[in-house]
């Protein structure tokens, strides 16, 4: 792009001071139409945000569990209340998700089984479990107690024990007949030859003929064999006692447990996995029924003692209730988890509540385990703030793990002396709606893939809205919900005016209102302190105590700014606001501390000389100059150059600097004011001190708008205000800043009386014009600048470095320097 096609900037002659009335777009309370926001229906979820409503509901409608939802927005814009409100009415309308239990799995006891059942039915399955197995704790005792059952069992145990006692006395008999004794030893039964019923010693029976001793040795052998053969027969024996006490337990019991639990599995014969489980717990049951024939839980069924839970017999048969909904027609679930932890998302095993394991160690076991949010948002919407989803990354990670695998896998944690089990997954079918600002969602799309694959649906909450009739009104819905939401006094429509202004001025935009729900949920509440304080007990909120809250906000947090202003006023920060300085100009700087932000004038100075074409940040010498700041230097640069130095070299030494400013400074907001005291400097004309400058400048010379405009202006206007108006001063801004104006009431009135001004540039020329008072300049027919104006000073001044430049570099101009240097 050549310099001839550069915007054309005609320069006016001699910038007007804004009127009044572009200052602050004042809201009158009776076009409002209503006389208090009792009048109003509250807005209800994402009143203003209808680009996030389309997206979150499109969000919902799509199945994939990859299109789940990032929420962008500033906390305090009210997006969690207005989300789960938005969501409530979609939630009502939806299909009640499943319930879901926990039951043993008796091949497996380290992996307990899930079940589904129909919504709402699972607490009345955990209860008739219960209520069934309390019963049989005092029933069957009762079985095992019944004469029959005695009868029966002491049959088998006598007839085991005949059989087995019958048969060895069979042997002692036959050994006493051939005179040989059965001893018992430590290791099981001997034999020896008597001689007149006295156990022969070994030494004697050693003298013994040897046909005798081996007749004696025979008939041992074979005596010995055959009790062998009874004692080996001994387990198979006991093994058919056991199998046939089994099968009279079984004959004892089957009845009582199959009439306690059949009322359960008719309930619920129409969920099969659900009838399969009591089917299979009745079958246990009847297995490990002998348990119950114990003196000591007879004792306890007696007493009424029997608690299923705490009853180690009893508990592997409890269903443990994961998730369940009130009714079949709840509707989905809506949950915000505000710590998501692993434990807290995806459910633990909970080591305060092992089981006994029947020898005074623990074990973990179906009823330990504890469903987390995911459980119970299953089928619905669960809402995280991403600070605290960051703050917390083992549940981050479960969560990523659960939506990628679409369940909930409860991860063993097993204590060090518990042995772990792992329930079976749940199936998973859940949105999750991720709260994020523009800091988190940047730091997660640039170190975590895994986000962008999983949140591929972005809601982005509106900062304001446009002014209209229906947003006008819309704004007084917003405020009736705060005061429902907060059971505050009714706001009347001059107290609603009054914050629509102030929601403007924290749009930045006279043409807009800023729904930051939380930012004006506080003042309206901090309103309705004031209008209740003081004795006044009012019935309404006023605007009155609208304009006490803000000032009593600001008065809060005004020390800095006091501060600030007090260093100028005792003269410890120079600041003129009278008289004319050479290269240098007032510029303005926006500080942000925490929860208040103002303006604060600075000293910019520059000063030139020969030189190479450079001009030097003194701020990012020191590096207190940010990049932005830096860029705006640059830019100076460019312009001069691009201005100036068409037909000759830019050689030129320039310095500037923000003078007494100890912090970093960041963004080129000031680069118009620096540029007005560069050809300030250049051009060897005053410029006014009475009048601040803000505004960003390109290389073409066009004033650019910034941030803060308000503020800015109302920093000088203190200063100046403090010292006494003399009618002069003023604050000069970008013309595309007009449309930001929502001035203080105090300096409206001052513009007003003629004793402060607001001047709008649209270009470099205008500004230099209004702070030197000379004219800018424009080329003439020749290319050449008129030489009584700033223009034609500036290149006057850089063409005679320019020719000192050449003389230096020639060789005369050399022999001169080397001279002058030796002498």
């Amino acid at each position: 792009m050549s310099d001839k096609d550069a915007p054309v900037i005609e320069a006016k002659v001699g910038v007007q001071p804004l009127p009044a009335t572009d200052l602050r777009r004042s809201v009158e309370a009776k076009q409002l139409g209503y006389k208090t926001t009792a009048d109003l229906e509250p807005a209800k979820g994402l009143a203003g945000h209808d680009r996030a409503g389309a997206a979150i509901d499109f969000g919902l409608s799509m199945k994939a569990r990859d299109f789940n939802i990032f929420v962008v927005g500033p906390p305090s814009s009210g997006r969690s209340a207005a989300v789960r409100a938005h969501l409530a009415k979609i939630a009502a309308a939806s299909q009640t998700p499943s319930d879901w239990v926990y039951v043993t799995n008796f091949e497996d006891l380290r992996r307990p089984r899930a079940l589904s059942l129909p919504a709402s039915r699972a607490p009345a399955l955990a209860q008739g479990m219960a209520a069934a197995l309390a019963d049989l704790a005092a029933a069957l005792p009762a079985a095992f107690g019944s004469d029959d059952y005695r009868a029966r069992r002491r049959a088998i145990e006598e007839e085991y024990r005949a059989t087995q006692d019958d048969a060895v006395d069979a042997v002692h008999a036959r050994a006493a007949q051939q005179n040989i004794a059965v001893l018992r030893t430590p290791l099981g039964f001997g034999m020896a030859p008597m001689h007149d019923g006295k156990v022969v010693r070994a030494e004697v029976f050693s003298q013994l003929p040897e046909p005798m001793r081996r007749d004696v040795e025979h008939r041992i052998a074979a005596l010995q064999t055959e009790l062998e053969a009874i004692l080996a027969n001994a387990p198979k024996a006991e093994k058919h006692r056991r199998q046939q006490i089994a099968k009279l337990n079984a004959e004892a019991t089957r009845h009582v447990i199959e009439a306690a639990l059949e009322p359960l599995s008719a309930s619920f014969s129409d969920v099969p996995d659900v009838a399969a489980f009591i089917a299979l717990a009745e079958t246990d049951l009847i297995a490990n029924a002998a348990l119950f024939a114990e003196p000591e839980a007879a004792r306890k069924a007696a007493m009424g003692m029997v608690d299923p839970a705490q009853d180690p017999r009893l508990r592997r048969y409890l269903v443990n209730v994961v998730v369940t909904q009130k009714d079949a027609k709840a509707g989905a679930p809506i949950l915000e988890v505000p710590n998501p932890t692993l434990a807290n998302l995806a459910g633990h095993v909970d080591q305060a509540a092992l089981a006994s394991d029947g020898s005074g160690g623990r074990a973990a076991d179906v009823l330990s385990i504890r469903p987390g949010a995911l459980h119970r948002a299953n089928g619905g919407a669960l809402l995280i703030e991403a600070s605290r989803a960051l703050a917390a990354p083992d549940g981050w990670s479960a969560l990523k793990r659960a939506l990628e695998g679409g369940e909930i896998r409860i991860e063993p944690a097993p204590a060090a002396d518990v042995p772990a089990i792992e329930p079976e997954p749940i199936p998973l079918a859940i949105k999750v709606v991720l709260f994020v600002d523009h800091e988190q969602l940047a730091k997660l799309e640039q170190s975590d893939p895994a986000f962008a694959q999983l949140f591929k649906v972005q809601a982005d909450f509106e900062d304001a809205i446009g002014r209209s009739s229906d947003n006008d009104r819309l704004f007084g819905r917003l405020v009736a919900s705060v005061i429902e939401a907060h059971g505050l006094k009714p706001m009347e429509a001059g107290g609603v005016a009054r914050l629509m202004e102030e929601a403007a001025r924290l749009a930045e935009d006279r043409d807009k209102l800023a729904i930051d729900v939380g930012r004006i949920a506080d003042i309206v509440r901090e309103a309705d302190y004031w209008a209740e304080g003081e004795s006044r007990k009012s019935k309404a909120i006023t605007a009155e105590d609208i304009v006490r809250a803000l000032r009593e906000r600001t008065r809060r947090v005004d020390r800095l700014r006091e501060h600030a202003q007090e260093t100028v006023e005792r003269g410890v920060v120079l600041i003129d606001t009278a008289g004319k300085k050479t290269g240098q100009v007032n510029a303005l700087s926006l500080v942000q501390k925490g929860q208040t932000s103002f303006g604060r004038p600075a000293r910019v100075t520059a000063r030139v000389h020969l030189g190479q074409g450079r001009i030097t940040d003194i701020e990012r010498e020191v590096k207190l100059g940010g990049p932005l700041h830096s860029k705006g230097v640059m830019i100076l640069w460019g312009f001069l150059a691009g201005r100036f130095a068409q037909e000759m070299p830019l050689a030129l030494a320039a310095s500037l600097v923000f003078e007494q400013s100890y912090e970093a400074i960041e963004g080129d907001s000031a680069s118009t004011a620096e540029l007005i005291a560069l050809l300030s400097a250049l051009a060897d004309t005053p410029a006014r001190q009475d009048i601040a400058v803000t505004g960003s400048v390109n290389q073409w010379g066009e004033v650019q708008a910034v941030g803060g405009t308000n503020e800015k202006i109302e920093g000088f206007f203190d200063i100046c205000s403090a010292r006494g108006l003399s009618g002069t001063q003023g604050v000069v801004i970008p013309d595309a800043n007009r449309q930001n104006l929502m001035l203080r009431e105090d300096v409206v009135t001052a513009v007003r009386q003629g004793r402060f001004s607001i001047y709008a540039i649209k270009s470099i020329d205008e500004g230099v014009q209004l702070i030197t008072g000379l004219e800018a300049g424009e080329k003439g027919w020749d290319g050449r600048f008129g030489a009584d104006t700033v223009n034609g000073r500036v290149e006057a001044r850089l063409k005679a470095f320019a020719e000192r430049a050449r003389a230096f570099a020639s060789p005369a101009g050399k022999t001169e320097g080397k001279s002058q240097g030796q002498a």
